[in-house]
């Protein structure tokens, strides 16, 4: 479990594609000096908001293999090398859990729609779902005030539609994660709030067996 709230940006180093191409898997090599500090092989390690298994960390770097899936949901598809990404460590039992609940499991993606600069703060909107119609529907769980963890930093939602949501982002934010070099037109991971995502199931669930007369 992570809690979107980013430890240092770091770079992708080395990107090798898998040898089944049908398979669509790759071995990513990144370097992140800090959180390469004390893992060890196993460990996880969210790369913009993907939470991977960590492979021979050394001389602060770290291989992860990516399966087809993540890449055909996350933003990962498209690393090279020099790709700068967010990166967080899994929390720790008993730490302050500073942003929200996030699992690393992106559900899909968004594409930065509009910026408008103001003195102390950034106003992003993002269109959820690329040019190809990938992950329409995550927008009915997400709820204005409530939170969203983009390319793995947990955000305020400050408005939402149906096909789109914005956000507020504070000099710190802009200045310590990615998120500060997302121009228009840029694709990012999503992980929408998964309480959401139980509560629709239960209620879903509930209301199959109100109907069925049991």
């Amino acid at each position: 479990m992570f809690t979107g709230i980013v430890e240092e940006v770091g770079e992708i180093v080395d990107v090798v594609a898998g040898e089944d191409p049908a398979g669509g898997s790759a071995r990513l090599r990144v370097r992140g000096p800090l959180v390469t500090s004390d893992a060890r092989p196993g460990d996880s390690i969210a790369v913009n908001g993907v939470c991977l298994t960590v492979v021979d960390p050394s001389d602060g770097e770290f291989g992860v293999d990516v399966m087809g899936e993540t890449l055909r949901r996350s933003s990962l598809a498209g690393a090279i090398a020099g790709t700068r990404v967010n990166l967080e460590r899994a929390v720790a039992a008993g730490a302050r859990l500073g942003g929200h609940i996030v699992q690393g499991h992106v559900d899909g993606t968004a594409t930065v729609v509009e910026r408008t600069e103001h003195d102390e703060w950034t106003a992003v909107r993002f269109r959820v779902g690329n040019e190809e119609g990938d992950g329409p529907g995550l927008t009915r769980y997400v709820v204005e005030k409530g939170s969203i963890a983009v390319d793995g930093v947990s955000l305020t939602v400050t408005g939402v539609d149906d096909e789109s949501f914005a956000v507020g982002l504070i000099p710190t934010t802009l200045r310590e994660t990615t998120l500060g070099e997302r121009a228009v037109g840029s694709t990012v991971n999503l992980e929408v709030d998964v309480v959401a995502k139980y509560v629709e199931r239960l209620i879903g669930a509930q209301a199959g067996t109100a109907g069925s007369g049991k």
